[in-house]
This record gives structure tokens, sequence and C-alpha cells, in this order.
């Protein structure tokens, strides 16, 4: 995947690790120190809050061509991470060390314009997310985060647990199953172990 100019994508090339990993592997933890931040290349991750109980709720995806945002933030301030990092699909990922990150902001045009427009695109995001925890039932907070992760998936067919979008959500799974029931017989989706088949446009 190419994102940049010839001469940023030799640089980032010859100053990064690429690295595959398997879906469900925690990249970061809350608290910990960040030492690089990760740009997609393929699959995709997941960015989680987490409270002093261990709830967790979804702030955003990361997707192919993007990073994390709230990665770079805390490493350029030598500061712990404030979210958790999981990935979410199988993937391939660069991994760039914080101090060129922060150095290439000053010295390529090109990834300060990157990192800004991923900042405004994820500040946006934040915001969805509040105004659904702040005014939208769960049910069509459970609706959006469907067709969001059919968006991430590329495909009507989503491999995930009731349990996993309880914790997305910041809720239970029993009440979860009990909404996705519901919105089974008004034959939105159709469950099955482990996956959800959605019949809404996405």
């Amino acid at each position: 995947m190419k994102l940049f100019g010839a001469v940023l994508e030799e640089v980032i090339q010859s100053n990064s690790q690429r690295k595959s990993l398997p879906a469900g592997t925690v990249m970061m933890q809350p608290n910990s120190y960040v030492r690089s931040i990760p740009i997609v290349l393929s699959g995709s991750m997941r960015v989680m809050r987490e409270d002093e109980d261990g709830r967790e709720v979804l702030l955003y995806y990361i997707k192919p061509g993007e990073s994390c945002i709230m990665s770079f933030l805390a490493g350029i301030h030598e500061d712990t991470s404030k979210v958790k990092l999981m990935v979410e699909e199988d993937a391939q990922i660069l991994l760039i060390p914080v101090t060129k990150a922060s150095e290439w902001v000053k010295t390529y045009p090109e990834w300060a314009d990157f990192i800004f427009k991923l900042y405004h695109k994820r500040f946006e995001e934040l915001l969805d997310v509040i105004n659904a925890v702040a005014f939208q039932k769960l049910d069509d907070r459970i609706v959006k985060l469907l067709k969001t992760k059919a968006g991430v998936y590329q495909s009507n067919e989503i491999q995930v647990t009731h349990q996993q979008l309880a914790e997305e959500l910041g809720t239970t799974r029993e009440v979860i199953s009990r909404l996705l029931k519901q919105m089974e017989r008004q034959k939105m989706i159709t469950l099955s172990r482990n996956k959800i088949t959605i019949h809404m446009p996405v």
C-alpha cells in the first residue's frame, strides 16, 4: 500500500518494522508508554476506552492506510496510553518509532498533513461516540455498530460474539443478546454461532 510520495515512502520503510498480527492481539494497554505508532496496511484494529471496573467502550476502528492518533499524541508527549489497542482482523502493520513520527511532522509536509487529517477524523468519531452514549438508545447504537463493522469487514457477514459487542458498547452480554434476538425477529439480522448476517442497508 502506497500512502505517500516516493521520498517519504522510502524514509518510512527504512525506519519502520513490519509485523503480522492475528485477530485478538492486544497492541497496547492503558497506562503503558508508547514507543511506536502503527500504520495499518491490511486488516483492521479497534481502539477501546476502559474504566476502573474494566468495562470498555469502542472509540473507533483503524482501517488500512490509517494510524492511531491517540498513540501518536501520547508518544510525542512521553505520556502513557489512555486507550487499549486491539487487532480486529488479522493485520499487517508498520511500526514507526515515535521519535521519527514526531520529527517527520516538521520535515515532511505530507506526513504532517496525514497526521492532521487523521486527528480531524478521529475527533469527529469521538464526538459521535459521545453523542451516541449520551443521546441514543442502545438498540440504535447496536445497529450503528453492526453497520460500522460491516464497513470494516466489507461484508454483511460479521464474525463477532455477543460478548464482544457488549464490551464495545459498554454493557452486558445479556442485554445485547436480548436486543439482537429482537432484531432477528424483525428480520434485520440473522444470528449464527459467533456470526451475524446483516439484512439492513450499510
